[in-house]
């Protein structure tokens, strides 16, 4: 799903994961919901909380960052917008300097403004969730108002399309996105996993206010927070699109400027570690069960890693950043379907995992 990267990005990567820091997450040590209240009292200290237009207006400078520059696809520095961005070929049009604003749009590609994907209208507006970067995107202004407040989903039928295929449309009521039938708005794959996670950490960063709040994503609860149909959505988006190097540098990026940290960024499996229950189901019907295994800890400050995989594992090979075999073990014994590799060197490796001829690759980072 994502395009393949230069030794230039793998490299981004590792530097990308390094500024995570150290112990930032120690006292995330629980799983379910415990984990989750555990990454809210983490994350849960953004600086740009006070009642002030500054905070807001401080994202557009924000958006100057090199971090949410297009680094990886044109890599020419114009604004990386997730509704206009082509992955595959040229962009329709792009967006390289801060007179380019909204402003009024008189169409696409008009001018590019903030994008709350939990629409601002949910809660009413209100600091510190109105100007909180992990969840406001730069994003062409005629998009971004044709998505509206519209919940993400998988359109059935299109009833508009952005220039990259960003539709809009009534919901797929079947499948992984069964139980709703309403208006929704998807985005292309390439950043659908983006948009999970964003959606996945606002719901974690203010869960002691979500309750307050009605919106049709929501089910009136503080733990699982979304309906059964969109958190399936949104675990499936983030199970099938892996993190990317600009999500990593922009979650750096977004640190720096308000102090927090989006945790299934820095470690997805955090994911299937709060929503369990449902992933185990997304696994059964919709996912592979190797894309639910969990490798931990990552980054590892222990020279070892933890493998723990639901599938029985058919082999585990360990490449270095230049794609030589470090390690691989054939049916490897899995105690209490976990498995430990030890004495590991400090560096950036990928992970293969083999099982019945289907391979899942994962990133993992040894300090």
């Amino acid at each position: 799903m994502r395009k393949k990267h230069t030794l230039l990005f793998l490299l981004f990567i590792t530097i990308g994961f390094a500024q995570i820091p150290t112990g930032y997450y120690n006292t995330a040590t629980g799983s379910g919901y415990t984990l989750k209240t555990q990454l809210y009292n983490i994350i849960n200290n953004n600086t740009n909380s006070a009642v002030s237009s500054s905070n807001y207006g401080g994202l557009w400078i924000l958006y100057t960052d090199t971090a949410l520059r297009d680094n990886y696809y044109e890599n020419n520095g114009s604004l990386l917008d997730i509704y206009s961005e082509k992955p595959a070929g040229p962009d329709s049009y792009e967006y390289s300097s801060t007179s380019q604003q909204c402003g009024n749009y008189s169409g696409e590609g008009s001018c590019y403004n903030r994008e709350h994907l939990m629409p601002q209208s949910v809660f009413n507006s209100a600091y510190p969730m109105y100007s909180d970067a992990h969840s406001v995107v730069p994003s062409d202004g005629s998009v971004n108002g044709a998505r509206g407040n519209f919940p993400f989903g998988v359109v059935a039928t299109a009833n508009y399309t952005s220039t990259n295929g960003s539709k809009r449309g009534n919901n797929l009521d079947s499948g992984y996105s069964a139980g709703y039938s309403s208006t929704v708005f998807e985005p292309i794959n390439e950043f659908k996993g983006d948009v999970a996670r964003a959606m996945l950490y606002f719901v974690t960063r203010y869960e002691n206010q979500v309750t307050s709040w009605t919106y049709d994503m929501f089910n009136g609860t503080s733990n699982q927070v979304y309906t059964d149909t969109f958190i399936k959505i949104l675990l499936t988006w983030h199970l099938q699109d892996p993190v990317s190097p600009y999500e990593i540098a922009k979650n750096n990026a977004v640190y720096i400027f308000q102090g927090n940290r989006n945790p299934f960024i820095d470690n997805p499996s955090y994911v299937c570690s709060v929503w369990n229950t449902i992933c185990v189901t997304l696994s059964l019907d919709t996912v592979n069960t190797l894309e639910l295994v969990s490798i931990y800890p990552n980054p590892s400050n222990t020279n070892s890693i933890n493998i723990k995989s639901q599938a029985q594992l058919d082999s585990i090979t360990l490449l270095n950043i230049n794609g030589q075999v470090i390690l691989e073990i054939q049916n490897p014994e899995l105690n209490n379907n976990t498995f430990t590799v030890n004495n590991l060197n400090a560096g950036f490796y990928f992970l293969k995992l083999n099982s019945n001829n289907i391979i899942v690759t994962k990133k993992v980072i040894i300090k």
